[in-house]
């Protein structure tokens, strides 16, 4: 058998590959290429995430507030949204305070977050008669909402949410004083920040507030304004106390409306529209309102509502 003829006098060299760029550093053998985050200074971080901030604006495929927007709501799909602390922490939600701004420009909004606990850590307390009324089409889910599985306080969790999204969103459209409702994604609820855009300090509770009479006066005039609103709608705000009214510049805004009640489809809708009067109304006829003018409007509220009048 004969053998090829091969050159044994010099050693044998295998071809280096050659690089696929100049600019390509050189890769050794049992040597990893770096990672793209890694060549471009981003190592450690998301290689999808926006160069600042904590993540691209969220709002493609979320459902979105009444048109037409106030021209300060950033639209833009190059915004980025960047947490600033927590505003708000409550048995079914927290709220945070959120800055959507585009880099490069100055287009920048604060906006209030809004975000329903998961059904490990959510407690929603006296729902039940809150509920009535609202239905679901598939009695699977109305069995697990029933039973609060965690299926079902996870569906409860998103029928809070996209319930107080409908509402701001009927009512903001209408002129009522609420937070405009910038967009709904999952149970997440992107909110119109109530406070004050340069600080990021948040608007009082009407709770807090020592005012003068003068603005106690106006203050009521607002209040009764809003729940005509409401009524227009057939609605009640079903929680309504000092502590979930905002005032900003003088400005009365209704804030938490996820367990908001339909006064004529909920059997106890007369009765939590009593509630409400009588709670908020009780803070201002403690600070000069007539117990008469808060009376009557209970009743010129059940005239909206053209229910008969009641006790």
């Amino acid at each position: 058998m004969r053998h090829r003829d091969i050159d044994f006098s010099t050693p044998h060299t295998r071809m280096r590959r050659r690089r696929r760029f100049d600019d390509e550093p050189p890769v050794h053998r049992g040597q990893k290429p770096a990672p793209p985050a890694d060549l471009d200074g981003r190592g450690g971080t998301d290689p999808d995430g926006p160069p600042a901030g904590d993540r691209w604006s969220t709002g493609t495929g979320a459902l979105h507030g009444p048109t037409p927007r106030p021209r300060w709501v950033v639209a833009e799909h190059a915004a980025v949204d960047t947490e600033l602390g927590i505003l708000k922490s409550g048995k079914e939600a927290d709220v945070h305070l959120l800055e959507r701004a585009v880099p490069g420009s100055t287009r920048r909004v604060l906006l209030a977050a809004k975000r329903y606990r998961t059904a490990e850590h959510r407690l929603f307390h006296r729902d039940a008669g809150y509920l009535e009324g609202r239905r679901v089409r598939r009695s699977r889910e109305t069995r697990a909402m029933a039973n609060r599985t965690a299926f079902g306080r996870d569906l409860l969790s998103g029928q809070w949410a996209a319930a107080e999204f409908a509402a701001l969103a009927r009512l903001w459209a209408d002129g009522v004083a609420v937070p405009y409702p910038v967009q709904l994604e999952g149970t997440e609820l992107l909110l119109e920040f109530i406070g004050d855009q340069d600080t990021g300090e948040a608007a009082p509770r009407l709770a807090q507030l020592r005012p003068e009479p003068d603005l106690v006066a106006r203050l009521w005039h607002q209040l009764v304004e809003a729940l005509r609103g409401l009524a227009r709608h057939g609605l009640t705000h079903g929680d309504l106390s000092a502590y979930n009214l905002l005032v900003h510049d003088g400005r009365l805004v209704m804030i938490d409306l996820p367990q908001v009640v339909d006064v004529v489809g909920n059997p106890q809708g007369p009765q939590f529209l009593a509630r409400d009067v009588k709670r908020v109304a009780g803070w201002f006829t403690a600070r000069g309102i007539s117990p008469a003018a808060a009376d009557a409007l209970h009743e010129v509220v059940r005239a909206d509502l053209l229910l008969p009048p009641g006790p």
